[in-house]
């Protein structure tokens, strides 16, 4: 072949100079047939995922019928253990009381017990951090360890039993983590108090088993309590590192207690979980507890192009990183459809804004009293509902790209270019939904560009055809994870309705007033499973606000992330959370105390299973 040849040959393979014509209907073919099997991949999976939990939802109706969309339970309290719940309740308000409750959390978050990016295998040094808040614990709370049997699971791992009277009924599980968020050099002269100071700016999880949990227990066993249902905490080691690391450095905390819990107590051997989560606030002119029932799926992607390198004297149309922007381009010209869906956390939790807060419009209060029975009224409330993005964004699958890199100096073309986008999916969705759409948006631009098309190990194009390039999709950090199972949280799902009234009670204690429509509790959702919320003081990869309820699925149906402490303006975190100078009130504080001594109590008399 000619020189002449050669360069013609290779100026059709240049991206956007021409796309493979021949290989185009082969493509498409074998595209659609991987879309078929991701599409079926996804009827089996929702088939199977979402039958196990179905979500019950609310009684609803319309302006006229006068149905209660968002039914509230009342005050919840203790009445077999209503002398010690008495009791206690008025030694939460005195002064010594307060004094006490300082001490333990202020000791408790003066020992660093943070958690990296990397920090190997248990049995490396760098975990033995963990002991001296384990001794701390043991001589802060004495009759909690003489009462509760306690085993060290994966060395670090906390696992207390309260043995109940009656065996027959299930146990309740509070779940709450051990390690903070690391703190960087760079932030130490921002912080009011330095950190680890015993002021109550403890990182990443200021109230955790130390706190909320053991303080409760404490209280309750000083004044005489033996429980009649089992109470078990457990509490991980390592629920805050950044998520990018390898995956065999994940996870080793309560991964191992969920299975130590499963050999012990069996799939659905719990009557309600409770684990770290959103709290209440004012929102339109009514206080609304969320307790969250689900959390979003995670879904991390990565976009590879390469390319022929070369002197950057002779470039051609588009490099690596021009072909990786437009397909970057692509994405942010193109979020996912978003529409509000009938019986989803976020849908109830809509209903009840509109029964409830009298801040909300009269425009949209109506849109969802009719929404159940009318999708006009359904759409239009949620065009109104969306002009709130962040309520929009808890509702649909997100898309954020967050890493990108590429090229190795200024005169040489890039052989190579990625980006990693990062995908919340909707409660209502999956992860093969996530990369079926994925691998459809840039479909388009793969022919334009004349790249090899491969996603998530399937060949979109013809993999024989001749190319300028490739374009890869994969996964990175890990698989993903699916959205968590919907808790039940209709009028007929007790344990939603025990946690409900009891979250009335405390706040009611707290308050020293009585009645049931003093704070309202509606369903909701946490901003993803793991994460949604990036905290920038940490790592330039940031962390993810998540929870530990992602390995106990298969111990009950009922997990609830509520952690009764009030935040400002309506939002589902506390000012300063994972940040510089993160603080919690006393008076919060006692008032949280409150709140699981009442849920020990009505749960342990409560006739849940």
């Amino acid at each position: 072949m000619s020189q002449a040849n050669l360069v013609e040959k290779k100026a059709n393979e240049l991206p956007g100079v021409n796309a493979r014509s021949s290989t185009t209907k082969f493509s498409k073919a074998k595209a659609i047939a991987f879309k078929i099997t991701l599409v079926t991949a996804l009827a089996i999976s929702a088939s199977t995922y979402f039958v196990k939990r179905p979500s019950k939802g609310f009684p609803v109706g319309t302006l006229d019928d006068g149905v209660d969309l968002c039914p509230q339970a009342d005050e919840l309290v203790p009445e077999k253990n209503g002398v010690i719940w008495e009791s206690l309740q008025l030694a939460y308000s005195t002064e010594e009381f307060k004094a006490r409750a300082i001490d333990w959390l202020g000791g408790a978050v003066r020992i660093p017990t943070e958690t990296f990016d990397d920090m190997g295998e248990v049995a490396e040094p760098v975990w033995e951090k963990f002991l001296p808040l384990h001794d701390y614990l043991k001589d802060s709370f004495p009759l909690l360890h003489s009462n509760l049997d306690l085993t060290k699971v994966n060395t670090y791992g906390l696992l207390y039993v309260w043995k109940g009277s009656d065996s027959a009924l299930k146990p309740l599980l509070l779940a709450a983590h051990q390690d903070v968020v690391p703190v960087l050099e760079t932030t130490i002269d921002e912080w009011q108090y330095p950190p680890f100071s015993g002021y109550f700016d403890g990182l990443g999880e200021p109230l955790g088993v130390a706190g909320r949990i053991m303080s409760a227990i404490e209280s309750m066993l000083e004044n005489g309590f033996k429980p009649t249902r089992t109470i078990v905490i457990a509490s991980g080691f390592d629920e805050e590192p950044p998520r990018h690391v390898n995956i065999e450095y994940w996870f080793k905390g309560a991964s191992s207690l969920a299975t130590e819990m499963l050999e012990r107590f069996g799939e659905n051997g719990f009557t309600m979980l409770l684990d770290e989560g959103s709290g209440y606030s004012e929102v339109y002119g009514r206080v609304i507890a969320v307790p969250g029932i689900a959390e979003k799926g995670s879904l991390n992607v990565q976009i590879k192009v390469t390319s022929p390198g070369g002197h950057s004297s002779l470039p051609p149309p588009h490099t690596s990183i021009g072909m990786l922007a437009e397909l970057l381009v692509q994405y942010e010209k193109k979020p996912f459809e978003v529409h509000l869906t009938r019986g989803s956390p976020t849908y109830k939790n809509a209903q009840c804004m509109a029964q409830h807060a009298p801040g909300i419009s009269s425009s949209l209060k109506e849109h969802m009293l009719r929404a159940e029975h009318c999708d006009g009224a359904l759409r239009a409330a949620e065009q109104e509902l969306f002009k709130n993005r962040a309520f929009m964004s808890l509702v649909g699958t997100t898309q954020a790209i967050d890493l990108v890199d590429g090229g190795m100096k200024v005169n040489a073309l890039p052989e190579q270019a990625w980006a990693i986008v990062n995908h919340r999916i909707s409660t209502e969705s999956s992860i093969v939904a996530t990369k079926a759409r994925d691998i459809e948006l840039l479909e388009s631009l793969a022919n334009e560009f004349n790249l090899s098309y491969t996603a998530f190990g399937g060949h979109i194009s013809n993999e024989d055809a001749p190319s300028y390039g490739t374009l890869i999709l994969s996964t990175a950090f890990g698989d993903g994870l699916e959205p968590a199972p919907v808790t039940p949280s209709g009028e007929d799902a007790a344990p939603f309705q025990l946690l409900s009234g009891t979250i009335k009670a405390a706040y009611n204690s707290h308050r020293n007033i009585s009645g049931s429509d003093a704070i309202i509790v509606s369903p909701g959702i946490m901003s993803g499973n793991t994460g949604g919320v990036l905290s920038t003081h940490r790592t330039s990869f940031g962390n993810d606000w998540n929870t530990d309820t992602r390995f106990y699925w298969k111990l009950t149906d009922h997990i609830f992330r509520y952690n009764h402490l009030g935040v400002a303006g309506g939002g589902s975190l506390p000012s300063g959370v994972h940040t510089i100078n993160e603080a919690i009130s006393i008076n919060s504080f006692v008032e949280m105390i409150r709140f699981y001594t009442t849920l020990v109590l009505n749960v342990d008399e409560s006739s849940l299973p």
